[in-house]
């Protein structure tokens, strides 16, 4: 159960405090018969994950709010394993706006082309393109940080959990699907709010991972979203629609 896990974890001294992301070596105390205490952090005097008490609703609350204590807890005191869908499940969303997208801008009123427009390979396209700018940017933001904070990621261990985080940190595309489906004329604006967001959430993500200040993964976007440009101004140039 819940305390295997803990002990699990805290024998690779995984846990940390939400408060100043000092290393702990447990969450809580089990003292049987359903009376728990939460550990207190050496460093800072306070309990080292008050989130463990609370409902899942409230910690993606905070989560939204981009709280670095919300982001601690989900990323290293709990074990979710959810990053690799929710990329290919934001991917999808994506793909299927820039499809919708794609679809409108036709002016060909040509029954027979209904039979075109009905075709997968656009969406997979469209699927395949989305893939390789996320992928794009997300090359953009390990290259930047492991020029200019090379001790951070020396171990695969550092890449492998900050790529989860940023992974994880991309659900905001998630609000693509209402924001179409909901479609009216600030449709554009919502579109640019939920790249913003996601841009903000990928920079607290960083910043939570790494220990870092909030300037520096802002320069990591950045030249992420340069890279990501690069691409997309190639793919214009090959004639493809993006």
């Amino acid at each position: 159960g819940l305390g295997v896990l803990q002990r699990a974890m805290a024998a690779l001294g995984a846990y940390r405090c939400i408060e100043c992301n000092g290393e702990a070596t447990e969450l809580y105390r089990d003292y049987q018969r359903g009376v728990l205490r939460i550990s207190i952090c050496k460093s800072c005097q306070k309990p080292v994950d008050k989130y463990i008490e609370y409902d899942p609703v409230i910690i993606l609350i905070n989560a939204v709010l981009c709280k670095a204590q919300a982001y601690r807890h989900i990323l290293f005191n709990t074990k979710i394993n959810i990053h690799g869908k929710l990329c290919v499940f934001c991917l999808l969303c994506e793909a299927y706006l820039r499809w919708l997208q794609l679809q409108d801008s036709s002016q060909n009123t040509d029954p027979d082309d209904l039979i075109r427009y009905a075709r997968e390979w656009d969406f997979y396209r469209m699927f395949g393109i989305a893939s390789l700018e996320q992928t794009s940017f997300f090359i953009g933001i390990f290259i930047t940080l492991w020029w200019m904070t090379p001790e951070m990621l020396k171990r695969k261990s550092d890449f492998i959990l900050l790529l989860k985080a940023l992974l994880l940190s991309t659900y905001g595309k998630l609000l693509l699907i209402p924001a179409v489906i909901w479609e009216h004329d600030y449709t554009p604006l919502c579109l640019a709010f939920i790249k913003v967001f996601v841009l903000i959430s990928n920079s607290q993500a960083i910043r939570v991972t790494l220990n870092l200040n909030r300037i520096l993964p802002w320069f990591a976007i950045f030249f992420g979203l340069i890279l990501e440009n690069g691409v997309v101004c190639l793919f214009q140039k090959m004639g493809w629609d993006v």
